[in-house]
């Protein structure tokens, strides 16, 4: 189920005055609420981490800040946003950087209006889209490239790249808890576990929390942190 475009809260950031303010338009004729605009990615970041919407519309050629340094910056502040990237670059290196800096979809800016508008609200539900004919080929290179790069010296199973707070909350999955509980412990809202929830599984190509449970037990993340597994 979509949620309500009256309780999706957007900030757009682009270069580009009549893009940017034909996004705001469109989305808010949609009945979203956009909460703020950015012309370059230091006010993206800003303006983000400050009114924290449900969903930052970005452009990644940004001055002072490009795209994926805002995505790396907002990861690293733990900044519970979805990121949906709106670009002209179709380029795979482009489209694999800022999901693996903590974009949550691209869509090049050849989409239609209404693509940018059903992609805000798949975006602000956790969940990955990416323009047509992408997809397939970016997301396959970025497993790829994930099993390589996250393969640990002892040469093991490789972990997907999570965010700290992914990370977290997948420690607190293992033990039994319900999103709400998680929420209370972390002071988070019970919807922005559901997002991180909702993106973990769809990092890990899982697709439910039982499948969520048996994984994060599996790799050991019901123990205390520090801890020895079992011999």
């Amino acid at each position: 189920m979509s949620p309500d475009p009256k309780d999706v809260r957007v900030v757009i950031a682009d270069d580009h005055p009549m893009w940017r303010e034909a996004v705001a338009r469109d989305l808010a004729e949609a009945g979203y609420v956009v909460v703020a605009t950015a012309e370059d990615g230091r006010r993206a970041l800003r303006r983000t981490i400050d009114l924290r919407p449900d969903v930052l519309v970005l452009d990644l050629n940004l001055p002072e800040l490009d795209g994926v340094g805002v995505c790396r910056a907002l990861r690293d502040a733990q900044c519970d946003t979805n990121v949906l990237v709106l670009s002209a670059s179709a380029e795979q290196a482009d489209v694999l950087e800022a999901v693996r800096e903590g974009a949550t979809g691209y869509l090049v800016k050849s989409a239609q209006a209404q693509e940018v508008i059903e992609a805000v609200a798949a975006t602000a539900r956790g969940r990955a889209v990416f323009t047509p004919g992408l997809a397939g080929l970016v997301l396959g290179e970025y497993r790829r490239m994930a099993r390589i790069e996250d393969r640990g010296p002892s040469g093991g199973p490789p972990v997907p790249r999570l965010t700290p707070r992914e990370m977290e909350i997948l420690r607190l999955v293992a033990t039994g808890m319900s999103a709400k509980q998680i929420a209370a412990q972390l002071v988070l809202s019970h919807r922005t576990v559901q997002n991180h929830v909702q993106n973990t599984l769809g990092k890990l190509q899982l697709h439910n929390r039982v499948e969520l449970v048996r994984y994060a037990i599996e790799q050991g993340l019901d123990r205390p942190q520090g801890a020895q597994p079992d011999s």
